[in-house]
This record gives structure tokens, C-alpha cells and sequence, in this order.
């Protein structure tokens, strides 16, 4: 078989070392593998692909794509290549759901505890090496996740991840899932539908994005949402970018509507130098860093050469993709 390797980025950390391409050359000596290192290279190298490994494949590429029959992910989001020609098509799309689930699980561990603490508020006064202890001690008060009740938007692995972590330091998790029926992942006390989120935004203290990007999930934390927060929760967000109205979301940590947010990704990213979210000091970012594992690479090679095995046996194959559910 013919194997595209196309993860490329203008980020160097997601860019995949040619040195796992050498891997999976040893690998797997009877199939051919071509690394592409931008979109011409992969555009232009596509078309005799049977598989493609690639973070992200495009109309364009699709269409150059005579052979293709598989594409596999190195990340779980997918969203961006579910357009209406791949939908249609009979490739196969498989992702790395799970791979980044505890390192991303920590960082919202810390965050969420960087807010209650008033951390930025600490590192701000420092840096002007300014004693601010009345400053943190004003109000609204320092909290304690022991006790907080924790909403979780998304209960995948990310979320799975998350809550038996809130749950161990007293937390009480409560998730919003499709299907409520499911046995209730670790630590979620409770789980409940789509239906009911603006009901559950009032009870919360935290309230953490976990789904993936999906027609439905898109802009689900604008205005309404918003408005039905406590003034005091917190807003997290891990998954994608898109699934907030950061318009909406600006105006309401500068009116105080809301307590704070910890934002990791961004429906632009990097985050446009302009947009206000940068100077509001009850706003936490982070530069898309809470997947980063320093194995990171090690182990979505490992995932993907246990699915091109299943996939060349005719296996099934790991964390395939509902196209028409987006995940």
C-alpha cells in the first residue's frame, strides 16, 4: 500500500519529526511511505495514496485522492475534514481520541484551580513586584474545588479524564452527554441531555467544554449560555474553539457576568493580537497546549501502526469515526 504521511503545521510541535516516518518505514517494509511537509507536497502526492496519515485533509486534497480508502488522525478532533464530499465518500476516517486525555485532564486541573486561587492576579503583582495580598483576598472570594459542582459538557475520554480528577479533590461532576443511557464514567455523579444545559449553566460553579466540534455543538456557549451562568463560574475550554461565541463570551467577563474563563484553543488561532480577551484579567490563555505529552509523537505512531495492521488484516480498526455524528 502506499501510505501518506502529511502532519504539518506552521507550529513546530505539530509538526511530526521525520524520524517516526523512518519508524514506520522500518516498520512496515512491504507498504510505501511518502512524508509530506506542507499542503502542496501533500496535495501533489495524494493522489496514489490508499492511506493518509494526516492531521488535516481538505477538499482539494480529496479530490486529488483517487485511492484513498483511510485517513487517520493524529489528534481527535476531525471536524475540519468532515466536509459534504467526505461525508459522502466511502473513505474511512479514524482518530487519536484517548491519546491526550490525562495530560489534558491535568491542565484543566490547573487551571480551574489557577482561577479559584487568583493565580494570575499573583504572577500579575509580581511582575511588578507589587505585594497584593488585599487584592487577592477581595472580593469575590478565593474557593476551594472541594465541594464545587463541576458541569461537564462532553463526557469522551477528555471529559472521562477530567471528572474523576474534579471528583478526587471533592468535586461533585455532572456531565452533558447524548447518550444518558451509557454506563456514567468515573467521578460523574450524574448525567443529563443536551436538552437541559441552560438548566445545569445555572448550577455550576465550573463549567468545562469536552465535545468535539460537531453542526450541533457549534457557538453553544454564546449569548444564551452565557446569560444563564452563574456570576461567579468559571468557563473552560479544551476541546475547540468554535464551540464559542468569543464575542459574546468577551462581553461577559468584561461586565462580570461571569466569574473568569481558562481558554486553551480559539476559533482563530494564534488568538488575533486585537481581540480583547487578552486584557481581561479574569481571563486565563493558553497557547493550545493542554494535549502536549512529551511522548506525544511516540504514541500516535504507536496508534497508528496498530490500525494500519488491523487495517492490512482487515481488522477493525481503533476510534473510527461517525462521520455523520462528527466524532
Amino acid at each position: 500500500m502506499n501510505v501518506l504521511v502529511g502532519i504539518y503545521s506552521r507550529f513546530a510541535s505539530w509538526n511530526m519529526p521525520a524520524s517516526y516516518v523512518e519508524r514506520l518505514r522500518a516498520e512496515f517494509p512491504q507498504h510505501r511511505f511518502v512524508h509530506a511537509t506542507s499542503d502542496e507536497e501533500a496535495e501533489a502526492q495524494i493522489g496514489d495514496a490508499d492511506v493518509a496519515f494526516m492531521s488535516e485533509v481538505r477538499r482539494h486534497h480529496l479530490a486529488a485522492a483517487a485511492a484513498l480508502r483511510w485517513i487517520h488522525s493524529p489528534s481527535a478532533g476531525v471536524g475540519g475534514m468532515l466536509f459534504p464530499e467526505m461525508l459522502r465518500s466511502p473513505v474511512i476516517i479514524s482518530n487519536s481520541r484517548g491519546l491526550g486525555g490525562d495530560t489534558i485532564g491535568e491542565h484543566v486541573i490547573a487551571v480551574t484551580l489557577a482561577l479559584f486561587r487568583k493565580l494570575p492576579a499573583a504572577i500579575r503583582s509580581q511582575a511588578d513586584r507589587r505585594w497584593a495580598q488585599d487584592e487577592v483576598a477581595a472580593p469575590p472570594p478565593i474557593r476551594q474545588l472541594a465541594g464545587a459542582r463541576v458541569l461537564l459538557i462532553g463526557a469522551g475520554g477528555i471529559g472521562a479524564a477530567c471528572a474523576w480528577r474534579f471528583d478526587a479533590l471533592g468535586a461533585r461532576v455532572t456531565a452533558v452527554r447524548r447518550r444518558v443511557d451509557q454506563p456514567l464514567p468515573r467521578g460523574v455523579a450524574a448525567a443529563a441531555p443536551p436538552d437541559r444545559l441552560l438548566e445545569l449553566l445555572g448550577e455550576a460553579d465550573v463549567v468545562v467544554l469536552a465535545a468535539p466540534h460537531t453542526r450541533d455543538t457549534r457557538e453553544l456557549i454564546g449569548a444564551p449560555a452565557l446569560a444563564a451562568m452563574r456570576q461567579d463560574a468559571v468557563l473552560v475550554n479544551v476541546s475547540r474553539g468554535n464551540l464559542v461565541d468569543e464575542a459574546a463570551l468577551a462581553d461577559a467577563l468584561r461586565r462580570r457576568a461571569i466569574g473568569g474563563a481558562a481558554l486553551d484553543v480559539f476559533a482563530q488561532e494564534p488568538l488575533d493580537p486585537a481581540s480583547p480577551l487578552w486584557d481581561l484579567p479574569n481571563v486565563l490563555i493558553t497557547p493550545h497546549m493542554s494535549w502536549y505529552r512529551s511522548d506525544h509523537w511516540a504514541a500516535a505512531t504507536d496508534l497508528f501502526a496498530e490500525n494500519l495492521r488491523r487495517f492490512e488484516a482487515g481488522r477493525p480498526l481503533i476510534n473510527v469515526v461517525d462521520k455523520q455524528a462528527g466524532y
